[in-house]
């Protein structure tokens, strides 16, 4: 098993390749953390405590519409996540966080974060993590309005693999922006 900063810098590297020294720091502000299925990492209302990486594992970020929560974005092993736009503002918000299966992360808290941006490679590890949430954000939002729903179906399976193994069925139709019905009809049609 690879140690959490080797794991760290694995997982960045596609955005940033930072010195394995940045990320024994960042690790060092790290506490392992296991969340049963189901259990809310950050409640709606509140403002974001922390920032994580999964180690193993899945987390869905929900916004409550119309008497029930919509999935907005899931992060599985190895990936980053938080309720940035929380750590971002300093403000409690709406969205809130739920781990979909049992999930090992690894949490640092928003203080201990913002204290290591203030170094030189943390502002370059903030400013990159930021870019690229931001990008993938925009990319999502265009392909909801210009894909269909099993083109972005698709892609959803390339990008997790075997994610309707582990995320349920109403979360992946709600991020796809479909019913659980058409999610059922397009899963029957790529079987």
């Amino acid at each position: 098993m690879q140690n959490l900063s080797t794991q760290l810098k694995k997982a960045f590297d596609a955005y940033f390749e930072a010195p394995i020294e940045a990320w024994e720091e960042f690790a060092a502000h790290c506490e392992p953390m296991i969340h049963r299925k189901d259990e809310v990492l950050k409640k709606q209302g509140n403002s974001e405590k922390y920032f994580y990486f999964i180690e193993k594992g899945s987390v869905g970020v929900f916004l409550w519409k119309e008497n029930n929560f919509v999935c907005l974005d899931f992060a599985f092993d190895g990936q980053f996540c938080c309720d940035y736009m929380s750590v971002l503002t300093e403000e409690p918000n709406d969205l809130e966080l739920v781990a979909l299966e049992t999930t090992k992360v690894h949490r640092m808290t928003v203080e201990n974060f913002r204290k290591l941006g203030d170094k030189s490679i943390g502002q370059i590890l903030m400013r990159k993590s930021a870019e690229s949430s931001f990008v993938d954000k925009q990319k999502q939002q265009i392909d909801l309005l210009t894909k269909s729903s099993e083109e972005r179906y698709r892609e959803l399976c390339q990008r997790f693999p075997k994610v309707e193994l582990r995320v349920a069925q109403k979360h992946i139709a709600s991020y796809l922006g479909i019913t659980p019905q058409s999610l059922s009809r397009l899963r029957r049609k790529h079987a």
